[in-house]
């Protein structure tokens, strides 16, 4: 196992369908990181209370669930993975059931402790460009590579639509941004990229500029 100590963390933060996933990805192959999905991870809390039947509304029902379900986070091809009880949830994670409760299990603060600490154990496998909603925040606050992606709400209405989801992000944001535990925040010392106006490539170069101005060498 590599030295954590010798390792960064690059926080891309952002509110739902503003492109933060793309950008994580897309920096991660060109800086030669390891890209880390945390929205995965809290789906896939969400989808094992689907399998197992527990009302993701009851804070005791979801936390005791924990205690039960095993999650084996790793990494394939630089980018993370996770298991469920040794399975893997694939493209099931973007369905419509599982967006309906993300929010609600990702509110229950015994959850997030849990996936945090999942989180800054990557760290000990290399230097990573990890996505989420309290990465700059909560995660690697002391991480000097920080970026918010934002865009507004038409645009990520549009782009939910492109993938197929109905789910409404205004609906989503206030349930990030309201929660007590870790709320959906830019963080301190993040820089606000806005990739309403922009393509991949212009938010992918701003992003490389703003790693610079961080004092990335790259």
């Amino acid at each position: 196992m590599s030295d954590s100590s010798t390792h960064f963390a690059i926080a891309i933060d952002g509110p739902a369908a503003s492109g933060k996933s793309t950008v994580a990805r897309l920096l991660a192959e060109r800086l030669g990181l390891i890209m880390i999905n945390t929205g995965a991870m809290y789906r896939a809390i969400a989808w094992a209370t689907l399998q197992k039947g527990i009302d993701a509304t009851s804070h005791e029902a979801v936390v005791a669930m924990l205690s039960e379900v095993s999650l084996s986070c790793g990494v394939s091809e630089g980018v993370s993975t996770i298991l469920v009880d040794g399975v893997d949830p694939g493209e099931a994670l973007r369905e419509d059931a599982v967006n309906a409760r993300v929010s609600q299990v990702a509110a229950i603060a015994e959850v997030r402790e849990l996936l945090v600490n999942k989180q800054r154990e990557y760290l000990a496998l290399g230097s990573l460009v990890m996505e989420g909603r309290d990465i700059g925040s909560v995660v690697f606050p002391d991480t000097p590579y920080k970026i918010y992606i934002d865009a507004s709400e038409e645009v990520r209405l549009a782009r939910r639509s492109a993938e197929g989801l109905d789910d409404v992000v205004s609906q989503r944001d206030a349930a990030d941004s309201k929660r007590k535990v870790s709320p959906l925040i830019v963080a301190d010392g993040a820089t606000v990229i806005d990739s309403s106006e922009m393509n991949i490539e212009q938010v992918i170069t701003a992003a490389l500029e703003t790693l610079a101005q961080q004092g990335m060498v790259i």
